[in-house]
């Protein structure tokens, strides 16, 4: 069984079929520190009222299959100027899912460049079999499309403050993770992405991806769970849309070793609850 990322084959014309084993799936849950029971090969059965024939992949590795495959088609429109747009967008929503072994369809549309607006964007979605499974766009911009009100000054020293704990009078629960650069390797090998293209000690070349971070969300919600004595198998979960801004600079700024502190935030959202995530770096 082959884990290469080259195994890509060109389909319809209009996107590229990918397929995932279960040994990317291992490698990018353990990467990132995901242990929610629907990506377990053996406990994904244990969920009580499973509508997934098997365990699906993480959202996140989908996601960073995608900032990876709009980088390569946006290398190849020449007119696209993208400068000074500080922020990458992501707006994703989760239709289905994709077990390991099952051929699916990215389909990125064509590059949109807004001059007025500052943005670029691209649409997005992935099918298998036909059938929706994600739709959405990533958009550069000039300032983050969401939760760009948000202010942590009154947190202070972050590398005080205890990991699994609530902070700021109980609002936001946090989770302490740890950027690594071998950590980061895995994630992209387990997302069908070339390590080297973002990593490579020997040409001092370190570029984190930009999902590579937003990925350890995932473990901070789980984590927050378990504090909150959820039972996983009686009251699983899983995403149904992502909406993400991502400060460029600050992502590559980062090291290997730096700390990111996570914060979780429950808002009510008309009868269901909204989960806003953010997170933070030292120097924030």
């Amino acid at each position: 069984m082959s884990i290469s990322p080259s195994n890509i084959i060109p389909f319809k014309k209009t996107g590229k079929q990918f397929v995932f084993e279960q040994i990317h799936l291992d490698i990018a849950r353990n990467a990132t520190d995901d242990f929610n029971l629907f990506h377990d090969k053996k406990k994904w059965q244990k969920i009580a009222n499973n509508p997934f024939n098997g365990p699906i992949l993480l959202g996140f590795q989908l996601e960073a299959l995608i900032e990876d495959q709009v980088k390569k088609h946006r290398s190849q429109e020449k007119h696209i100027v993208d400068r000074n747009l500080l922020f990458s967008n992501y707006h994703f929503n989760f239709a289905g899912a994709i077990n390991p072994g099952e051929p699916f369809e990215l389909d990125i549309k064509k590059t949109r460049q807004d001059i007025k607006a500052s943005t670029v964007s691209n649409r997005i979605c992935i099918k298998k079999d036909r059938r929706l499974v994600l739709s959405g766009q990533k958009k550069n911009s000039a300032s983050p499309l969401y939760l760009a009100d948000a202010d942590f000054k009154d947190l202070g020293n972050l590398a005080t403050l205890d990991d699994f704990s609530f902070v700021l009078d109980q609002r936001y629960f946090l989770k302490k993770k740890y950027i690594t650069t071998s950590n980061a390797k895995n994630f992209l090998t387990g997302s069908l992405i070339e390590q080297s293209d973002y990593i490579d000690e020997v040409e001092e070349k370190i570029n984190f991806p930009e999902m590579f971070a937003c990925s350890f969300i995932s473990c901070a919600l789980l984590e927050k769970a378990k504090v909150e004595n959820l039972d996983f198998c009686k009251n699983p979960s899983v995403y149904t849309q992502h909406k993400i801004s991502i400060n460029l600079e600050l992502n590559q700024s980062l090291k290997s070793n730096d700390p990111l502190y996570i914060l979780v935030e429950n808002v009510p959202f008309g009868q269901s609850t909204q989960l806003n995530c953010y997170g933070l770096t030292q120097s924030r």
